[in-house]
């Protein structure tokens, strides 16, 4: 099992991630999610060994890792921009991380075998990389990480340069996979669909700090803040005054931030609830994405069926969907 203690690395005068405390256990998928330059990578880079931390530490079960150099903690990495060889075919890539193991040559060719089948490229050995698409060449780069089976695998923003069906066909191999193997996995990325999809518990991170831990379902319904919440898609954010109202009525007891998460948000009949008018509708994939203005307020949520804009509605909040933040 994988855990960092109070990890603090300087840059520049400031800490890019500053005091971060997280666990991975055996067979789990912990996902970094935050945006660009929020010290998920570094936090990535730092566990790998490719970081020196000012303080703290890094443990693999009773064993700290804080000083052992990155190709003697038996972490494999994935990064974003494959780092395959152009010189060498695809099973020469994958081989290349098999080569400082006591294996034979056949044991090798054996497992890259074994590896191309587990990605779908059976009969890739000797294709070119100049030659691979996009999902083919990521597949080769998980193929090679995976090679001398590591205890630890970390993905660097894998998806980053991958076009959506096809990101989200390779998301569900790569989960399949990597529960297939009960690998051990930090993911890192800034899209929340992603995380959502692949992670048992999210991290979420905020200028170098982890803000928030916890599973999809838990990060996602009780944000700790206003930053964690946006990470995850939210977008309903109203300013309370000091008796916890708004122009939508009474959201709290005092002044402070609210969300009103999506899911609890509802069209009811008319005269009841709160009128509203909608300024956008977005059909999308049997759902219809709306935007409605409650006075200066805007509000979104999806629905069933189709809706107009400048349709004037009634909304009712279910009070489970306000979320305080801090």
């Amino acid at each position: 099992m994988l855990r960092v203690e109070n990890v603090k690395v300087p840059f520049d005068g400031t800490y890019v991630l500053n005091e971060c405390d997280f666990e991975v256990g055996e067979g789990e998928i912990v996902v970094l999610l935050g945006s660009s330059g929020c010290g998920k990578s570094t936090l990535l880079r730092t566990v790998a060994g490719l970081e020196n931390p000012e303080s703290g530490k890094i443990w693999w079960g009773t064993q700290e890792m804080t000083e052992v150099p990155p190709h003697k903690r038996g972490f494999g990495l994935m990064f974003q921009n494959h780092a395959l060889f152009p010189h060498r075919n695809v099973g020469e890539n994958i081989d290349f991380g098999l080569q400082i193991l006591r294996m034979t040559g056949i044991e090798r060719q054996e497992r890259v075998d074994e590896l191309l089948s587990m990605v779908d490229l059976d009969g890739f050995q000797n294709r070119k990389i100049g030659s691979l698409s996009g999902g083919e060449a990521q597949r080769v780069a998980l193929a090679r990480s995976l090679a001398p089976k590591p205890r630890l695998l970390m993905l660097d923003e894998p998806m980053a340069s991958l076009d959506r069906a096809l990101r989200d066909r390779l998301l569900a191999d790569i989960s399949e996979l990597l529960r297939e193997l009960k690998q051990a996995a930090i993911y890192v990325t800034h899209d929340h669909d992603e995380a959502f999809f692949i992670a048992d518990r999210i991290a979420v991170m905020h200028n170098g700090k982890i803000e928030q831990i916890g599973t999809p379902s838990e990060v996602w319904s009780n944000p700790s803040s206003e930053e964690s919440a946006r990470s995850m898609g939210h977008e309903n954010f109203i300013e309370l005054d000091d008796s916890g109202r708004c122009e939508i009525g009474q959201l709290g007891s005092s002044s402070g931030i609210v969300l009103i998460r999506e899911d609890g948000l509802s069209i009811v009949p008319e005269e009841t609830g709160i009128k509203g008018e909608v300024i956008s509708a977005v059909f999308r994939s049997g759902i219809t994405l709306v935007k409605i203005r409650v006075g200066k307020i805007e509000l979104s949520t999806s629905i069933q069926g189709s809706m107009k804009v400048s349709e004037i509605v009634n909304l009712k909040i279910s009070d489970s969907a306000v979320v305080a933040l801090s």
